[in-house]
This record gives C-alpha cells, structure tokens and sequence, in this order.
C-alpha cells in the first residue's frame, strides 16, 4: 500500500510538474501574441520611435538656442547701427 500510495504521489508531482510547464509555456506564448499585436497596432497608428523623438527634440533645442544667439546678434548689430550713424551726421 505505501508503494502505491508512493506512486500514486510521484504521478501527480509530475502531472503537477508537466501543468506548470504547460503553463509557462502558454504565458510565453501569450507575451509573444500580444506583443506582435501591439507592434502591429503602433505601426498602423504611425506612431514615431523613441529614437525619432529624441533626435527631433535635440534638433528643436539646437534650434531655439541659435534663434537666441541670432536674435542678441541682431540687437547688437541695432544698437551699434545708431552709433554709427550719429559719428555719421556730426561729422
């Protein structure tokens, strides 16, 4: 009786053992279906990478830094004109 009741336990932690791999195994496979969806849905929407928006993010503050630099060049090209202009008239 012990001896069954032996095998009978071993059947079932392997019966138990083969269910938790089943299991595993279709969560993988579940990971993997919602994943390629996913994808699928983003590529459909046209949605831009993480890559894409951090280079077009740099170039927009690249950008606006020039603008500054131009624009406290321009004043000083202003006020430097009146300047000018004024050694211009007195002489």
């Amino acid at each position: 009786m012990t001896h069954t009741n032996n095998r009978l336990l071993d059947d079932l932690a392997r019966l138990m053992t083969d269910a938790a791999g089943m299991a595993r195994s279709a969560r993988g496979e579940v990971d993997t279906f919602f994943r390629a969806q996913a994808e699928r849905i983003l590529g459909e929407l046209d949605v831009v990478s993480r890559e894409e928006f951090e280079a077009v993010k740099m170039m927009a503050q690249e950008a606006r830094e020039e603008n500054a630099r131009l624009a406290e060049r321009i004043a000083a090209l202003e006020d430097a004109k009146p300047a000018a202009s004024r050694a211009k008239k007195k002489a």
